[in-house]
């Protein structure tokens, strides 16, 4: 059998509608609608299928609703007898793939990602820090960069390694934004200043990682029964410890997914499946390397389509 890897999308992925159809369709479905919204104190149904977008973009609502329908997704995939060798997740993803893995359970980590988007939310004032992609420059370039405009007061950091060429950098408004305007200077093809609430993994998110770890510290980790690759060091874990410590660490720490990336293509998986909503980690593989084959599951059709090319190649 083919060796696969499942990958899972973080915060950005959301759109009005997510899950409508498995919902619908599978009475699985329903039923994990059912108990994240008892547990989360919160219609998961109406947010994800009817919004606002305003609503569902609020990240303590968009982390548990990513989440909701990634499980489901992998749900509906192993149930078609597919599975991996291992799993990744980016940012917010890892705790999907640590549900895949048997490390933490469902309802776990729906209540974990809900209080850690709720930390992260309230850990800088609005208008204080910002975040923004840096196009056409190296992860080196762009590192060094931060560090020369960066400030005891006003710090910049790489937030996200995306890929080779894609780095989010993140921080203080101030310094994101004198970043932005060098990166031209230095020879980017393109900086964006993104539309998120709060810089995430940088130092400033340290108050959320600090409330999160007493979460973290009161929820149960199992070992692993595959091996998943963190975001804080691009390695494989098996333990549950590492697990609870990958998760405290990822917060004020960059997404190494250049590095992920290349570690399941040093292990010779050549075929990835996304699952959750949106496309953007499969379109950031294919990028990173040709031979990749990527699929995803966001719905029936796509769930039936992945099972029927992976079943082909059995």
């Amino acid at each position: 059998m083919v060796k696969i890897a499942f990958v899972f999308p973080g915060q950005g992925a959301q759109t009005v509608g997510m899950g409508k159809e498995f919902y619908e369709a599978l009475p699985e479905a329903r039923e994990h609608f059912e108990q994240a919204s008892e547990v989360l104190g919160l219609d998961m149904s109406s947010l994800c299928f009817n919004g606002p977008e305003e609503r569902l973009n609020l990240t303590e609502n968009t982390q548990p609703a990513i989440l909701l329908h990634s499980t489901i997704a992998l749900k509906m995939l192993r149930e078609s007898g597919i599975d991996s060798v291992l799993a990744a997740g980016h940012s917010l993803g890892e705790y999907s793939a640590l549900v895949a893995a048997g490390s933490l359970r469902f309802l776990d980590a729906v209540r974990l990602v809900q209080l850690r988007g709720r930390f992260m939310q309230e850990a800088v004032p609005v208008g204080v820090g910002a975040m923004a992609a840096v196009i056409g420059l190296s992860p080196d370039a762009v590192g060094k960069l931060c560090e020369s405009v960066s400030t005891p007061d006003c710090l910049v950091q790489p937030a996200n390694l995306n890929s080779p060429e894609q780095i989010v950098i993140s921080g203080h408004k101030e310094a994101v934004e004198k970043a932005s305007e060098q990166a031209w200077e230095l020879g980017a093809k393109k900086t964006v200043i993104l539309p998120v609430s709060a810089p995430f993994h940088c130092p400033l998110m340290k108050p959320a990682e600090i409330k999160l770890y007493k979460e973290l510290q009161q929820t149960e980790f199992q070992n692993l029964t595959f091996p998943v690759i963190t975001n804080v060091d691009a390695k494989p874990i098996s333990l549950g410890s590492d697990a609870r410590e990958a998760l405290r660490r990822q917060v004020c720490s960059p997404v190494r997914w250049t590095e992920t990336m290349q570690w399941i293509v040093d292990q010779g998986i050549r075929t990835v499946v996304e699952l959750g909503p949106g496309r953007v980690l499969s379109g950031l593989i294919r990028r990173f390397n040709k031979e990749m084959e990527c699929h995803q599951v966001f719905d029936c059709e796509s769930l039936n389509k992945t099972v029927t090319a992976l079943k082909g190649k059995g």
